[in-house]
C-alpha cells in the first residue's frame, strides 16, 4: 500500500520537535530523581501487607480469653499474664513485667432517671474518678449549659445544690483533633461544677456516634475540689435531655453512680529483640495493656500492643537487628498514664533511638510524621518514602506523639508518629462498642505494614551520603 504524503502542519511539528530533541539536555541532568526504597525494607514491608496474621492473633487472643483489663484490677493482673506468656511463645527476650502501685477506681451500679416533667429512663456511665451517690442516688433539678466556659461564667447560686448538665458538639474528624477542644466537659467539668457547689454533673459523652452507647473516659478533681459524682449520657439521650430543658419547665433527675477507690497494682509487660550491638540505644515501640470495663479494649488499645508486637516480631523473624528493639505494653494509661510515668521514671534519663506508639486504633494510617532532629533528617526522609506506597504521606519533621511516650518526647527524646484515620474512632472509644469485631483485618495490615518498615529503618540504621572530594 502506498504510504500518503504527509501534510505540511504534520510536517512542521516534526521538525520542531526534532529540534527540541536535539538540543534537550539529558533527562538525567533536568530531573531529581529520589533515590529507591532498600530493597530489604520493601520486602519486609510488602510480605507484612500481603500476610500478617500476628497481630489479629494478638488482639484476638486478648480479646476473647481476657476481656476488659481495668486498670489496677484483677482483670488487668491476667492480661499481664497473659501478654508474659504470649510475648515469651512468640520468642522475644527479656520477657518480664514491671510492677508499680496505684489508687484504683471501679464502678458499681449506675442509672439516671428523669422524674418530671416527663418521666423516663436514661443511658449512663460514670466516669473514671467519679464520686459515688451511694446506692440511694442523688436527685435534683437540672441546670443545663452548652459548654465548660458556659458552666465557669455562670453565678454559683445558678448551679449550687443542682446537677448540672454540659452539652456540646464534638464532630468527627480524620485526625482527632476534636477530642481535645471538646473533652473539656469531661475533663474539666466536674471540677468546675464541684467548686460551685453542684450536687452531681452528666455531660453528653465525649464521642461522634448515635448509638445509645455512653463514653466513660478518666477525670480529676483538681484545685482542691470535693469529688462528687460525674457521669456521661449517651449521646441520644444527652440530645433527649436538650429538648426536654426546651420546653421550659424544671426538669428533675434521679442519678444513681456508685463506685468506690481501693489500692492495687498495675505494670508494665515488657520484651525485646535484642540487636547485634548492645552498646547502642534501644527503639521503643508500645501501647497500653489496660482498657476500659465497658468492652474489651479492641481498638483502645488492643490493636496498638498487637501492632506493635507484631512489627517487631516480623523483624525478629528476618535476623538480628542492629539495634535491639523493646516492645512496651503499658499498664493504666486510661486513668492517667501511670505505665508511662513508671516506665519514665526508670528509663527516661538513658538515651533511646526513637520512640513509636500505637493508640488510636487500627484504621488506615495515613501520615508519618517524625521528631529525629536535623542530623537524623535523611532517616526520616526514607521513612517516609517507604510508606508512601502504602498510602502514607510525609507530615512534619519536628514533632512526633503518643500518650504514655509524650512526656518522655517532650523531655527531648526522638520519636516517630504514624497517624491513623480517626474519622470513626470517637465512634467506638471508651465504650461498650469497642469490641473484636470492629477492627477491619486489612487495615490492621496495613498499620503492620507500615510499623515493620518503620522498624526495618531505625533499627539498620540508614548511613549518611559521603559527601564528594572536590577537584
Amino acid at each position: 500500500m502506498q504510504q500518503a504524503a504527509a501534510s505540511p502542519l504534520s510536517m512542521v511539528r516534526s521538525l520542531v520537535a526534532a529540534a527540541l530533541l536535539a538540543t534537550a539536555a539529558p533527562l538525567s541532568a533536568q530531573v531529581h530523581v529520589s533515590p529507591l526504597v532498600d530493597p530489604k525494607v520493601a520486602e519486609l514491608r510488602d510480605k507484612a501487607m500481603d500476610g500478617d496474621n500476628y497481630a489479629w492473633d494478638i488482639v484476638e487472643g486478648l480479646t476473647t480469653e481476657v476481656g476488659q483489663r481495668l486498670a489496677g484490677t484483677e482483670a488487668e493482673a491476667r492480661a499481664r499474664d497473659w501478654a508474659v506468656r504470649k510475648l515469651t511463645a512468640m520468642g522475644f527476650s527479656n520477657v518480664r513485667v514491671e510492677p508499680f502501685d496505684m489508687p484504683v477506681w471501679s464502678r458499681g451500679h449506675e442509672s439516671a432517671e428523669i422524674l418530671a416533667p416527663f418521666p423516663q429512663h436514661m443511658v449512663v456511665a460514670a466516669l473514671g474518678n467519679s464520686g459515688s451517690t451511694g446506692p440511694e442516688g442523688v436527685t435534683g433539678e437540672i441546670v443545663g449549659f452548652d459548654s465548660v466556659d458556659a458552666l465557669s461564667a455562670a453565678p454559683d447560686d445558678l448551679v449550687r445544690g443542682k446537677i448540672v448538665f454540659v452539652d456540646h458538639r464534638m464532630p468527627a474528624n480524620q485526625d482527632g483533633s476534636g477530642y481535645g477542644e471538646f473533652g473539656a466537659p469531661r475533663r474539666q467539668g466536674p471540677t468546675v461544677a464541684s467548686k460551685k457547689g453542684a450536687l452531681a454533673i452528666v455531660i453528653r459523652s465525649i464521642g461522634t456516634d448515635h448509638h445509645r452507647n455512653p463514653h466513660t473516659g478518666v477525670m480529676v478533681f483538681s484545685d482542691g475540689a470535693k469529688p462528687i459524682p460525674a457521669g456521661a449520657l449517651s449521646i441520644p439521650d444527652a440530645e433527649q435531655l436538650v429538648r426536654i430543658l426546651k420546653r421550659g419547665q424544671p426538669v428533675t433527675m434521679r442519678l444513681v453512680l456508685q463506685s468506690r477507690v481501693t489500692n492495687g497494682q498495675s505494670g508494665n509487660v515488657i520484651a525485646e529483640v535484642p540487636g547485634r550491638d548492645p552498646s547502642l540505644p534501644p527503639i521503643l515501640v508500645g501501647g497500653h495493656l489496660d482498657s476500659w470495663d465497658l468492652g474489651t479494649g479492641a481498638i483502645d488499645d488492643g490493636t496498638g500492643v498487637a501492632i506493635a508486637a507484631a512489627a517487631a516480631k516480623r523483624i525478629m523473624d528476618a535476623g538480628r537487628p542492629l539495634r535491639t528493639i523493646r516492645v512496651v505494653w503499658f499498664g493504666a494509661e486510661e486513668v492517667g498514664l501511670f505505665g508511662g510515668n513508671h516506665y519514665r521514671e526508670k528509663y527516661g534519663k538513658q538515651p533511646h533511638y526513637a520512640l513509636i506508639e500505637s493508640d488510636f486504633g487500627a484504621d488506615k494510617i495515613w501520615k508519618v510524621d517524625s521528631k529525629l532532629g536535623d542530623a537524623r533528617k535523611s532517616e526520616a526522609e526514607a521513612i517516609g518514602k517507604a510508606l508512601a506506597p502504602l498510602g502514607i504521606v510525609t507530615g512534619k519533621f519536628d514533632e512526633a506523639d503518643g500518650s504514655d511516650i509524650g512526656p518522655m518526647l517532650a523531655d527531648g527524646l526522638p520519636g516517630v508518629g504514624l497517624s491513623q484515620d480517626g474519622t470513626r474512632y470517637f465512634d467506638l472509644h471508651h465504650t461498650p462498642d469497642d469490641t473484636l469485631d470492629k477492627i477491619d483485618p486489612a487495615q490492621l495490615r496495613q498499620n503492620v505494614a507500615a510499623w515493620t518498615a518503620v522498624l526495618a529503618i531505625l533499627s539498620s540504621g540508614i548511613e549518611e551520603p559521603k559527601a564528594k572530594k572536590r577537584r
